[in-house]
């Protein structure tokens, strides 16, 4: 680990949460998910626990089966924009699918947001894994997981060629001599691909941060490439430190055969911590929470990650059931670490379902164990930061209270913000305008 070094945090903001019926607790306001001040407060909390980043979700479809917090939520984009006025430093990222949107619209949406925000944007890029989601986009069938992958690799590059579209100074503004922009400074595109043809160029300057940060949320090997060639960040979700030490080391490596250096990609694990002052209090925060969960809604949770799959023929009490291939094609890591967890514990369909609905976090106890085990993980090499997840909003507030301090009183966490960008706040560097490299280039030969 580099010397100096800190931690980082994201904070996923999820309305009503993640889960069947956690909207019940008595502290989750029962609108949250469409309560813009909701949005704003939880925003500004972590804006106050100098996070690097909050993160907002999305889906493109939904049945009677979706979990609340998806039969009725905002769209990212336009939510990130709202609080990016009502905060001054903290990163705005947010999902749009790469599969069932055009380059030019998202170049234009995300590089609007990074100049409304002064540099705080971030693009997590996903393939969009429901088969429903092609229903609603004039698709009858969803994507292979490989095509979906070639298309967003695509997607990206014709993405970032439009932020490269003006070069830094291009725009001249000169009331005297009524010069505008350099017209040499202008570059379409004009790209021809295997899916997207766009001649570009786009109608917005380059933003403070040259553009935003891209994330990536795939744990596959193909999303692990997919990561390791064109993203800034990684999310991802191991139960162990040793499974985040290997996908960690695997994806850093994977990076540096593109030509990249390690900390130009950083690894965020997804945990979700139960504070309290003892062990058993916490223990009894997370037993109290999954006691709202009906197990007949588990199970049908639990069948989401498998393309909806129907569980309820299989006996509850019996061990987790062989169902083949079923939801290769949607999310693929999920369903394999589903599989196996369930194989190397000899858990029966109950416990699946529950631990899907419910994951009991391994960073639960007291301020001061949840800070130990970040430490371990951080410093062990098994993360660069970690995305925070709570669907008890007392939690949160627990976690900038309580875990903050510690970390920074140990020095493994910032006190202040150093910089104004996103890039700034993961010590990424701002991105080579490709046009303007290569006019260097031309002048120089």
């Amino acid at each position: 680990m580099a010397k100096n070094k800190k931690v980082k945090f994201g904070a996923i903001i999820h309305g009503i949460g993640g889960t069947t019926d956690g909207w019940r607790h008595p502290s989750v306001p029962a609108d949250a998910s469409v309560n813009l001040s909701f949005y704003k407060e939880r925003a500004r909390l972590a804006e106050r626990g100098k996070f690097s980043f909050i993160f907002i979700a999305d889906g493109l479809h939904i049945n009677e089966k979706s979990l609340p917090h998806f039969l009725n939520r905002f769209e990212p984009i336009t939510l990130l924009t709202a609080i990016a006025g009502v905060t001054e430093k903290i990163g705005l990222v947010g999902t749009l699918s790469s599969t069932y949107s055009e380059p030019f619209n998202v170049a234009r949406q995300f590089l609007s947001l990074d100049h409304i925000s002064s540099g705080r944007a971030g693009w997590n890029v996903v393939t969009s894994p429901s088969a429903g989601s092609a229903q609603n986009f004039n698709g009858k069938e969803l994507p292979t997981h490989e095509e979906r992958y070639r298309r967003a690799s695509e997607h990206l590059k014709v993405v970032k060629g439009l932020w490269d579209s003006w070069e830094e100074d291009a725009f001249i503004r000169n009331k005297e001599t009524g010069v505008f922009f350099d017209e040499t400074k202008l570059h379409p595109l004009n790209h021809e691909g295997e899916f997207y043809s766009v001649k570009g160029p786009l109608n917005l300057e380059r933003s403070k941060q040259g553009y935003p940060v891209i994330f990536q949320a795939g744990s596959s090997e193909r999303g692990r490439l997919f990561a390791a060639e064109s993203a800034d960040a990684i999310f991802t979700g191991q139960e162990t430190l040793e499974e985040a030490i290997e996908f960690y080391k695997d994806v850093k490596e994977k990076a540096t055969q593109f030509g990249r250096k390690e900390d130009e990609l950083l690894i965020f694990p997804g945990i979700s911590p139960i504070i309290a002052d003892t062990v058993e209090e916490a223990q009894k925060v997370y037993e109290d929470f999954i006691s709202l969960i009906p197990i007949e809604r588990a199970i049908t949770h639990l069948g989401r990650f498998f393309d909806h799959f129907d569980f309820r023929s299989f006996p509850l009490d019996e061990p987790f059931p062989d169902i083949g291939e079923v939801g290769k094609e949607a999310f693929q890591s999920t369903t394999e670490k589903i599989k196996k967890m369930a194989k190397e514990h000899q858990l029966t369909l109950r416990q699946v379902a529950q631990q899907m609905a419910v994951p009991r976090s391994s960073f639960l106890g007291t301020p001061t164990i949840v800070a130990d085990k970040i430490q371990t993980w951080f410093e062990s090499g098994g993360a660069d930061g970690f995305i925070i997840h709570t669907d008890i909003p007392e939690q949160f507030q627990l976690f900038v209270d309580k875990v903050i301090p510690i970390l920074q009183e140990r020095g493994i966490y910032e006190k202040e913000y150093e910089g104004t960008t996103l890039r700034d706040h993961l010590n990424l560097s701002k991105p080579v305008n490709q046009n303007e490299h290569k006019a260097l280039l031309n002048k120089e030969y």
